[in-house]
């Protein structure tokens, strides 16, 4: 089981020179069609933007579900979700002996106490989040099947960033039109002056053989609310979605609403104002500044959970090191990489928080069939716009 998860179960394996990369994933009602399609799309946004590298040229990720479905539904039983890896030369591949600053190779040298980078590195590469991907088209599938989306863009890269107001608060009936525009963007973001702003900050990088990161925003539309608990710290929802975001590689930050602005402001400037609630739904509030969460559990509003990248660790100007075999100063070894990652981790990002809410609603709502799931989500959003109404 998964620390971040409860009623669903997720682990990937494979190294990013490997043959293949797995995801097993349990937990998954009986009855949800697949659609393959839309998770192919995901991992071929996972692999764009501007500023990726040369595996990205590579590679043409695809899914392959070699367990779980039957005629392209699935059964109840675990899923294996297989992406190959077209690069896949790991025994032949040389043994690096300085470690990047900022990558796992020195960290994982010390866990294991000998000198094989090679080892480390290719599990710790972020060619694994194709896997969290895959997952995470199952688990957006779940919760599009009770009317929830999931949907991610870029804020900032390097000192460019989108207007605070644009992308603020997203209303379902923009979506398709919001999905357009970031798709069609360079670096996945929601207008095109600042999206050209983006691709300068990555070329201006390039040119300079630096690298560069960035904020990436997930917003979570039409979530049932009274999902999570504040019963144990493990159990806030608020907890596990920040813990999930914070594991992809190179995110150094997560905050949910405001996140850290809240703390520079007082109370009224940060609290949601609690409304009566129009015909037909639940209470209203004046504003979306909890992202969505409080006391770790939904609230009814959308939730927006934030995550910053720190910029890629594999620079072609290398920073100083040394040499594991000798002990001497050195220059950083080089691995192909990325001068910007930032628009593929707000795809990574939209999978992680599809895979911690998928699981919250099912543990909340329960249903050993996709229709036994609708059936009971639908019964708990009743109750929640019965409750409303006094």
């Amino acid at each position: 089981m998964n620390p971040f998860l409860s009623r669903l179960s997720f682990r990937t394996a494979g190294e990013s020179h490997g043959p293949e990369l797995t995801t097993i994933l349990e937990g998954i009602p009986r009855g949800l069609k697949i659609d393959t399609d839309a998770i192919d799309f995901d991992l071929r946004r996972r692999q764009g933007g501007a500023g990726r590298g040369g595996r990205q040229r590579i590679e043409d990720d695809t899914v392959r579900i070699t367990a779980g479905v039957r005629r392209g539904v699935t059964i109840g039983s675990p899923l294996c979700l297989v992406v190959a890896n077209r690069d896949h030369k790991i025994d032949e591949l040389p043994e690096p002996t300085r470690p990047r600053p900022g990558h796992a190779d020195l960290s994982g040298a010390f866990r294991y106490d000998d000198h094989d980078i090679r080892g480390t590195l290719e599990r710790a590469s972020a060619r694994e989040t194709a896997a969290r991907v895959a997952a995470g088209g199952i688990a957006r599938q779940v919760l599009q099947a009770v009317g929830s989306e999931v949907f991610g863009f870029v804020r900032s890269v390097g000192d460019a960033a989108l207007p605070a107001e644009l992308g603020a608060t997203i209303e379902r009936d923009d979506l398709a039109s919001l999905r357009q525009i970031r798709d069609a963007s360079k670096l996945y973001t929601l207008d095109g002056s600042v999206d050209a702003a983006m691709a300068r900050e990555v070329a201006d990088a390039g040119r300079e053989q630096d690298t560069v990161g960035g904020i990436v925003e997930v917003h979570a539309l039409g979530v049932l609310p009274g999902v999570g608990s504040h019963l144990q710290w493990h159990e806030r929802l608020s907890a596990r979605l920040m813990g999930a975001v914070g594991s992809i590689h190179a995110f150094k930050g997560v905050e949910i609403g405001l996140g850290f602005e809240s703390a520079r402001l007082r109370g009224s400037a940060v609290h949601d104002e609690i409304l009566p609630a129009a015909p037909g739904g639940i209470v209203a509030r004046g504003s979306n500044r909890a992202g969505g969460l409080e006391g770790g559990t939904t609230n009814g509003q959308s939730v927006v959970v934030r995550g910053a990248m720190k910029p890629i660790s594999t620079l072609r100007k290398p920073l100083r090191s040394i040499d594991l075999t000798t002990g001497e100063p050195d220059e950083a070894g080089y691995e192909r990489s990325d001068i910007c990652a930032v628009s593929a981790a707000s795809v990574v990002a939209e999978a992680m928080v599809a895979l911690v809410l998928a699981d919250a609603v099912l543990a909340r709502v329960g249903g050993e069939t996709i229709e036994e799931f609708v059936r009971r989500h639908a019964e708990c959003r009743a109750a929640a716009i019965r409750l409303s109404r006094g």
